[in-house]
């Protein structure tokens, strides 16, 4: 896979937006990992759901969906959405994302979402989200997404009683945020 279509890459994984095309390798990982996501996430696990999931996160500007791929084979490792952008004095977004079961405790998530905040936190001048907040709201189980968010320099702000509804039920969440002026890690990008 050619590294053009990459909006950015790592050392280990480029970042590109959605397709309908990868409807079929999505949903396949997608139903590989349900015991991995559940009772956390549920992504689209059919072609059904999948195109207007897809289509939802390429159109307009209230969200913006990414995959995490592996650059050699062009694999898809995992996902990284941004939602519920709000623009004007506010300049923040709402994080959803997902590691697939062939990638996990590879890093592959980590490094994806490393580029996703380098990305969402750039000028729009740069071709970047030009935001200012970036939210993830984790279920206060979820020891692995709140390890993820924790290692990027996100900081716990609250929780949330009843914040979503998952899974059949009103969940309660821990609000974690970043912002762009805080400190995190450094990511190698390789120019695309």
């Amino acid at each position: 896979m050619s590294y053009s279509r990459y909006l950015v890459r790592g050392a280990r994984v480029g970042l590109r937006p959605f397709r309908v095309a990868d409807g079929p390798e999505f949903t396949a990982r997608v139903r590989e990992s349900r015991d991995l996501h559940r009772p956390w996430l549920f992504p689209p696990a059919t072609l059904e759901d999948f195109e207007p999931y897809a289509a939802r996160l390429g159109e307009g500007e209230a969200r913006a969906g990414f995959l995490v791929c592996e650059p050699v084979t062009g694999a898809i490792a995992g996902f990284v959405n941004v939602n519920n952008i709000v623009r004007g004095a506010f300049r923040c977004g709402a994080l959803g994302y997902g590691a697939f079961a062939h990638s996990v405790g590879r890093g592959l998530l980590g490094e994806g979402l490393d580029l996703l905040l380098d990305h969402a936190f750039a000028p729009a001048a740069e071709g970047g989200l030009d935001l200012h907040r970036l939210e993830a709201n984790v279920r206060p189980g979820n020891t692995a997404s709140i390890a993820l968010v924790r290692g990027r320099g996100f900081r716990l702000e609250g929780l949330s009683p009843d914040f979503l509804h998952v899974d059949g039920a009103w969940r309660d969440h821990e609000r974690w945020a970043i912002t762009a002026d805080m400190p995190r890690p450094h990511t190698a990008h390789v120019p695309v």
